[in-house]
Parts: structure tokens; C-alpha cells; sequence
């Protein structure tokens, strides 16, 4: 390879070549988009996005193949040292220094690792395929070039934040992608829903992101850096820190955990991400399935061996991931609208993670992390079809019928809901099952037993979407019928590719790929010899009585509901989250500012109190006013009067 070439493509230059390859087509698609407009398709917009993602994926593989060709540390662990011409810490690029104040001194560094790899091939790969099923989904919106510069602006801003060497640069493509999320939830910003949407997302993660503030200066408060890789190198020397007892580990990672419940929708920050659909199908799936809500998964695994060093922190995570996975299974059990079911799906999925993760078993929350990525966009997207198919249709109980219409969007869809459900040898069935297993070995039966019951209600809520869907009789009127129609093959394809990797993605070893990211060998837990026969039969407990309600007998499905319509009401007003927020603003917030800050602060304390000081001054100067007559003879007469009086006191004195 001539010198210049192998200069451009080496490690110090592609992984910024990776990361300001989707800026560019932001700026580009910014400065230029009037000109753009004047072509009537505006075909160019869309191509510039899906070319600067899909050239970063390209380069992205490429890093990869080289970062796995370097040769492996102690241990058998593949450990990345780059070349340290720039003076860079090892596992950093550039380290130019972006922040020094004080003692405090942080590099404009990329940290390029396994566990980066993986999170970029996922951040590029999907979201390149969910850049080119926008070119037919978006086809025929007048703002696509605004849309297509958000979605090249989300990706530049979620590379960031993995790919981010220390606390604060990550931080900034955290605030990124959030800003992203509020411009395209509320993308189509006319309709009040989808305002208030992003307005609600946006708020929501403010909470979330005050505790990871707070949790990154006591971090650097305690350990005296916010460098991710001092993190890890350096907190297996800190003392472990016992159930119960609240340490600087324990309230620094119990408040970096907060932001985490913020981005990744956890309990009880989760109510953002179902009002989030409200934007374009697309935009759920590259945002809300397969990237920025993992963000707070990735952010806790990175700091696993931090974590690691608190009992307490670690069984707050997997108790709160545990409870998020169960509750939101339960209200996807009654979501009429198909993209709702896979939103509150997507909260479930990500408690799985978290569940990983408080029981020590970061890398496989990142495997199921890169398996979901898989088969929720491939969903998402499918379900996008659908909507595309009936004419803006959301309705699951207008659907049905539609197996023989659309068969590429169902056959890809039954591979995507088969995946998630856990199906043997499909890649949602080898993550989850690691899940499971590394929380029966980790001697928490009580989660384990959720995750067990909350896998079985996965299995059963995707195969009542898939029957209402797909089988029996179409249920909507004639002329929407009609009009039903396959997706052109610019959206079918990304489908067909992300249903090969629903199926496929499982064969990588991703926990054993990333474990050097944790300093730590991964091994996988002894489970029982029944463990694994009955993770064979698990997603049949669910998916048969599907089949039985939905399709063979739905005269049963009627009396069930009528003798659990009580916890179908819980199901339905999600748990009262939302109820329980609204009333809070309404009587707390709204009413104790009406009642406290207005009725006496205001006007009471200042009207009232503070005014009389005011009345007390504006007397006075009413008073003072009477010697201010404005005649200069008059002042001349007093200054003289004054003269006199005091030359008189002098000499009687």
C-alpha cells in the first residue's frame, strides 16, 4: 500500500474519518439545503446522508478488521495499544487537550477498544440501512432534507458518545443525541402530539441527566479523574463497597445510573419513549430500538469495573432493570397501535440489559444490546411497512389479513418477532438465554423468575401483534383494503438484511469480543442441565396461547378479558405512571406555585411587606419634593439662610 494511503488508513485517522463523516453531511444538507429544495425529488439530500453513513460503516469494518489484528495482551485478552507518536495515553487517538483547568486536564481523545467496535459497526450498520429505507419511506415529505440532516446529525452525536475517551466528551454526545431525539420526535412539529412528544422526551432526560452531572463531578471529586480508561484500569484497587452501604462508588454509580434510567427509558423515567412514536417510523427504530436508548446500557457497562466495586449499585440496577422489563411487558399485552407495542417492547428489552449488568454480566448486556439492535429496527421498520401499506393505518384491530398482500414484509417480520421472542438458534434466543442464566447463576432467584415470567409475556405480546396483523380477516373498511400494497424494494431491502442478521447475529461471540473492556476473562456460568432444555420450550409458552386466543378461538380471548378486566385497565393506563405525573404538575408544581409563590410570596411577602418599604421611600420623596421648588433664587435663599444660622451658632457658642 503506497505510504500516503496506509498514513490516511491508519488507526490514528479512520476512526475520526468514522465520526465526522456524518457531521459533514449535516453541514452540507445545513448550509446548502435551499439549493437542494430546488430539485423537486430532492433525491440529492437523501443520498448525501445515506452515503456519508454508509462510507463511516465502510471504514468502520475496516477498523475493526485491524483492531482485531493486533496482537493480544497478557491473559489472552485482545488489548489495543496504539502507537504513542502524539504523546496519547494507550487506547487513545489525538490526545489533544480539550479541557485543562487545574487539575483537571482532559484530552480531545477517542477511546478505540472491542466494546467501541462493536458499538459503532451497530451505531453505522443499522442506522446505514435505516438511512436507506428512509429514501422510500420519506419519498414523499416536503421537509426531507431537514429530516435527512437530523438523522446524519443523531449519528455523528451517537458515535460521540461511544466512541469518547473520558466522562465529558461522552457527556457531549450524550446532550447530542437528546437534541436529536426532541428534533425528531417532534419532527413533524404541526401536529400537537408530536410536539408535546419531543417537548416530554426533552424534559424527561433533563431529570436523568442531572444525576449523571452530579454523578461526574463526584466521580472526579473521589477519584480524581474522569478518563474512562483510568476508570477501569483503577477501580479494582478500590476497597468493595457491601450491600447497604452508600460509599463514594456507590453514590457516584447509583447517580451516573440515574442518567442512565433517563436516556434508556427505565422506571421511573420510561413515559418519554411511548409518546416518542409519534415521530417517523425510521426515527424509532434508529433512535428508540437500536441506538440512542442503548446509550445508557453502554455508559454502565463501560463503567462496569467502577460499578463492580458496589454491592448496592449493582443490585439497584438489576432490581430497577428487572422491574422496567416485567411492567412494560405487561402494558404491551393490551397496545392496540403496532408501534406502541414495540415501543414499550423496547423499554422490556432494555431491562433485560440492565438486568445483565447488575448481575456483573456486562458483556452479555452489550450481546443483547447487538442482537436487539438486529431485530427491533428489522421491526420497527416492518412495522413501518405495514403503516406505509394502509395508508398511515396504526390500528392493529383495523388490520389483519395481510400475510398474502405484503408477503417480504411479513416474511421479514415473522423472522424479526420469532428472534425477539427467543426462538432456538435465532440471535435473540442466544442473548437472552445468557441473560437468564447469568441470573439464576448469580443466586438472585427472585429476578430470575421475573425475567422468566417476563420473557414468557414477550413471547406471547409479539405473537398476538404478528396474529392481529397478519392473520384472519381483514377488519378494515373496504377501500383501505383496496389500496393495500407492498413496499418498494428501497424499503424492502434493508429489511431482508436486518432479517438476516435477526437470525445470524447470535454466532458472534460478542460477551467473549468485549470482555478486555471489563478486565476480565468472560466466562459463561454453570447453569442447572434442565436450564437449557427449558429455555428451548420458554418462547412456546407464550407464543401457543397467542395462537389459541388470537386466531383458533377468539370467543375465549372475550372471556379472559372479562374476568382480568381489572388488571387490563392497570395494563392500559400504564400503570398510572403518566396519571400519577400529571396530577403531580397539576396539584404540587402548578398548584403550590399558584397557592405558595404567588398568593403570599408574590403577593403577600413583596405586594404586601416589601412594598412598604417602596410606599415609605415614596413619602419621603413627596416630603423632600416640598424643598425642591425648582427657582434658583429659592435654593440661593436657603444656601444663604444656612450660612447665617451657622455663622450665628458659631458665635453664640
Amino acid at each position: 500500500m503506497p505510504e500516503p494511503l496506509a498514513r490516511i488508513l491508519s488507526l490514528d485517522v479512520v476512526p475520526w474519518m468514522v465520526l465526522l463523516l456524518p457531521l459533514a453531511g449535516f453541514v452540507v444538507l445545513a448550509l446548502f439545503g435551499d439549493w437542494i429544495r430546488r430539485d423537486r425529488e430532492e433525491t440529492g439530500a437523501g443520498v448525501l446522508a445515506c452515503a456519508t453513513v454508509g462510507l463511516a460503516f465502510g471504514l468502520s469494518v475496516f477498523w475493526v478488521l485491524k483492531l482485531w489484528d493486533l496482537p493480544r495482551g497478557e491473559g489472552g485478552l485482545a488489548l489495543y495499544a496504539p502507537a504513542l507518536s502524539t504523546g496519547s495515553p494507550e487506547g487513545a487517538v489525538l490526545p489533544i487537550d480539550w479541557i485543562g483547568v487545574g487539575g483537571l486536564r482532559i484530552p480531545f481523545a477517542l477511546l478505540l477498544d472491542q466494546l467501541t467496535a462493536i458499538m459503532a459497526l451497530v451505531v453505522t450498520g443499522v442506522g446505514s440501512l435505516i438511512h436507506v429505507y428512509s429514501l422510500g419511506y420519506m419519498a414523499k415529505d416536503e421537509d426531507r432534507v431537514r429530516y435527512f440532516s437530523y438523522l446524519n446529525l443523531f449519528t455523528f452525536f451517537m458515535l460521540l458518545l461511544v466512541m469518547g475517551a473520558s466522562l465529558p466528551f461522552m457527556f457531549v454526545g450524550w446532550e447530542g443525541v437528546g437534541l436529536c431525539s426532541y428534533l425528531l420526535i417532534g419532527f413533524w412539529f404541526r401536529k400537537r402530539s408530536a410536539s408535546d412528544a419531543g417537548l416530554k422526551a426533552f424534559v424527561v432526560n433533563r431529570v436523568g441527566d442531572a444525576g449523571l452531572i452530579l454523578g461526574m463531578i463526584l466521580v472526579f471529586n473521589a477519584f480524581g479523574t474522569v478518563d474512562l480508561r483510568d476508570l477501569a484500569d483503577n477501580a479494582g484497587a478500590l476497597a468493595r463497597e457491601p450491600l447497604g452501604s452508600f460509599g463514594p462508588a456507590t453514590i457516584a454509580c447509583l447517580l451516573l445510573f440515574l442518567g442512565a434510567c433517563g436516556k434508556s427509558a427505565q422506571v421511573p423515567l420510561h413515559v418519554w419513549l411511548p409518546d416518542a412514536m409519534e415521530g417517523p417510523t425510521p426515527v424509532s427504530a434508529l433512535i428508540h430500538a437500536a441506538t440512542m436508548v442503548t446509550a445508557g446500557v453502554y455508559m454502565v457497562a463501560r463503567l462496569g469495573p467502577l460499578f463492580e466495586r458496589s454491592d448496592t449499585a449493582l443490585m439497584v440496577v438489576a432490581v430497577v432493570g428487572t422491574a422496567t422489563a416485567l411492567m412494560a411487558a405487561t402494558i404491551a399485552l393490551v397496545q392496540t397501535d403496532i408501534k406502541r407495542v414495540l415501543a414499550y417492547s423496547t423499554i422490556s428489552q432494555l431491562g433485560y440489559m440492565f438486568l445483565a449488568c447488575g448481575v456483573g454480566a456486562f458483556g452479555v448486556a452489550i450481546f443483547h444490546l447487538y442482537t436487539h439492535a438486529f431485530f427491533k429496527a428489522l421491526l420497527f421498520l416492518g412495522a413501518g411497512s405495514v403503516i406505509h401499506a394502509m395508508g398511515g393505518e396504526q390500528d392493529m384491530r383495523r388490520m389483519g389479513g395481510l400475510a398474502a398482500k405484503i408477503p417480504w414484509t411479513f416474511g421479514t417480520f415473522v423472522v424479526g418477532t420469532a428472534a425477539i421472542a427467543g426462538i432456538p438458534y435465532l440471535s435473540g434466543y442466544f442473548s437472552k438465554d445468557e441473560i437468564l442464566a447469568w441470573a439464576l447463576y448469580s443466586g438472585r432467584t427472585g429476578l430470575f423468575a421475573v425475567a422468566l415470567a417476563t420473557a414468557v409475556l414477550t413471547a406471547f405480546y409479539m405473537a398476538r401483534l404478528l396474529f392481529l396483523t397478519f392473520f384472519g380477516s381483514f377488519r378494515g373498511d373496504h377501500d383501505a383494503e383496496h389500496h393495500v400494497h407492498e413496499s418498494p424494494w428501497v424499503m424492502l431491502a434493508p429489511l431482508i438484511v436486518l432479517a438476516a442478521g435477526s437470525a445470524l447475529a447470535g454466532y458472534v461471540n460478542v460477551p467473549e469480543a468485549v470482555a478486555p473492556a471489563f478486565r476480565k476473562p468472560f466466562g459463561h456460568p454453570a447453569a442447572p442441565g434442565w436450564f437449557h432444555s427449558f429455555a428451548y420450550a420458554l418462547p412456546f409458552l407464550g407464543i401457543v396461547p397467542a395462537y389459541v386466543l388470537y386466531v383458533r378461538a377468539p370467543e375465549l380471548r372475550q372471556r379472559l378479558s372479562a374476568a382480568f378486566r381489572p388488571l387490563a385497565r392497570l395494563f392500559a393506563a400504564k400503570w398510572f405512571f403518566d396519571d400519577l405525573y400529571n396530577a403531580f404538575t397539576r396539584r404540587v408544581v402548578v398548584g403550590w406555585s399558584d397557592a405558595v409563590l404567588w398568593r403570599v410570596a408574590d403577593a403577600r411577602v413583596i405586594d404586601g411587606t416589601l412594598d412598604s418599604g417602596a410606599r415609605l421611600v415614596a413619602a419621603f420623596a413627596g416630603w423632600a419634593r416640598v424643598a425642591q421648588t425648582g427657582f434658583v433664587r429659592g435654593y440661593v435663599l436657603l444656601i444663604l439662610g444656612g450660612a447665617v444660622a451657622l455663622v450665628g451658632y458659631l458665635l453664640w457658642s
